[in-house]
């Protein structure tokens, strides 16, 4: 999570004059209290007083807060997690107050921290702070993930409720990291069916990933009707990138950013992943273009880094083909089968009663489930229930299977 793709990012958006189409503000770093809305107040005190000098006294707490090699301990840990939370919290109040219909921190999408661990280069999860936040006023949000990676902290965090709804597209084979997001994971208790797994081979290409994705989206907001959305853009999911093996372009993946963005609703964008600094601010930058609708010439603008994007010096470069595509067409379709199945055990949108949230709103998201355990044993519930148990047992058995229907996702 190198900073620099923020600074390259930001010098490219200047260049362009993306920056005279927006607002541009300088949030105000998160506070404890924010923090621990939805992290342990251990954990938080860990990351507070640990530093490379003191780290030998802490020692024996890396293992609990799973800190080491993919987490590791650096100066001014603490305030740079304050500061891209305080982004992402102070996007959603502006979303709140009417104050933005679109809001961007590309300094965010840390969405593997967990309530008490930091995992994968993540240490407070920023858009869970978001989302809770959002959830203060909007009755439904919908979070979406373009990673490489699954979003495994941001649907733990909200596994058990129907206020959120999470779809993850990610690589998933077992042993890749995180290691979650089978499409068997769909929530528990009162959020069963509202968590949305995506999982997808190596080498997905443009044409693939953007139906796939259109096709998931259109049936996820068609149902669940949210209120608000958080959108996280990590780059790691472009073609030739340092750990990734997809082959996507930076228009495909940007076109994952304009379908959301037709919806016209409140949306919240973070960044995430992205291993080729490069690649990312391209990516970023241009994304940034859709959610300002301005057209960008591909010809990069002087600045002080244009050495970094050679030798074409371009905002498009050739990304695709370097990994073979092993999503077919029959597994592709496979997969779309299997999340509108689970889309239509959803109840339509859940009506929600507006109230004045507690202080403790993981605590009240919680209590949620408790007020409904009773669904698992109804009628509807053991039908859930054999549908599931035909899903583990048809997933993956046959490639033969569901080949009676055939869709050309090239095009």
């Amino acid at each position: 999570m190198k900073p620099h793709r923020l600074t390259l990012t930001n010098h490219l958006v200047l260049k362009y004059g993306l920056h005279e189409k927006m607002e541009i503000f300088q949030p105000r770093k998160a506070t404890d209290d924010e923090i621990r809305n939805f992290h342990s107040e251990d954990y938080v005190e860990f990351l507070k007083r640990v530093t490379p000098d003191n780290a030998e006294h802490y020692e024996k707490l890396f293992h609990r807060f799973n800190v080491g090699d993919d987490c590791p301990i650096f100066d001014g840990i603490y305030d740079f997690c304050q500061r891209y939370a305080g982004a992402s919290i102070e996007a959603s109040r502006k979303l709140i107050s009417d104050g933005a219909d679109i809001c961007i921190n590309w300094s965010g999408g840390l969405h593997h921290a967990k309530k008490t661990e930091a995992s994968g280069f993540c240490y407070v999860n920023d858009i869970v702070l978001g989302i809770l936040e959002l959830l203060r006023y909007f009755p439904r949000v919908l979070y979406i993930d373009i990673d490489l990676h699954h979003g495994d902290g941001v649907q733990e965090a909200f596994y058990s409720t129907d206020r959120v709804m999470t779809v993850s597209l990610h690589k998933y084979n077992g042993d890749f990291f995180p290691g979650t997001g089978h499409i068997d994971e769909i929530g528990s208790s009162l959020g069963k069916y509202y968590s949305v797994n995506v999982p997808l081979r190596d080498g997905i290409d443009d044409d693939a990933y953007v139906w796939l994705f259109k096709e998931v989206i259109d049936a996820v907001i068609g149902t669940y009707q949210p209120s608000a959305i958080v959108l996280q853009c990590g780059a790691d999911s472009l073609g030739c990138d340092r750990l990734g093996c997809f082959n996507l372009s930076i228009r495909a993946h940007g076109r994952c950013v304009q379908i959301v963005k037709d919806f016209k609703i409140p949306l919240m964008v973070v960044g995430g992943g992205g291993y080729t600094v490069r690649n990312v601010a391209r990516c970023w930058t241009y994304e940034t273009s859709v959610l300002v609708d301005t057209e960008l010439s591909e010809n990069l603008p002087p600045n002080e880094y244009r050495e970094f994007f050679k030798p074409d010096y371009k905002l498009h470069p050739d990304l695709k083909g370097r990994v073979e595509n092993q999503n077919d067409k029959r597994y592709l379709l496979k997969v779309r089968e299997r999340v509108m199945e689970q889309l239509r055990y959803l109840d339509a949108a859940p009506s929600i009663q507006m109230q004045e949230i507690p202080p403790d709103i993981q605590g009240f998201l919680d209590g949620e489930g408790e007020q409904r355990d009773a669904v698992s044993d109804s009628v509807r519930g053991k039908e859930r229930r054999a549908l599931s148990r035909r899903y583990r047992e048809d997933w993956y058995d046959d490639e033969e299977d569901n080949d009676d229907q055939w869709m050309d996702v090239d095009g």
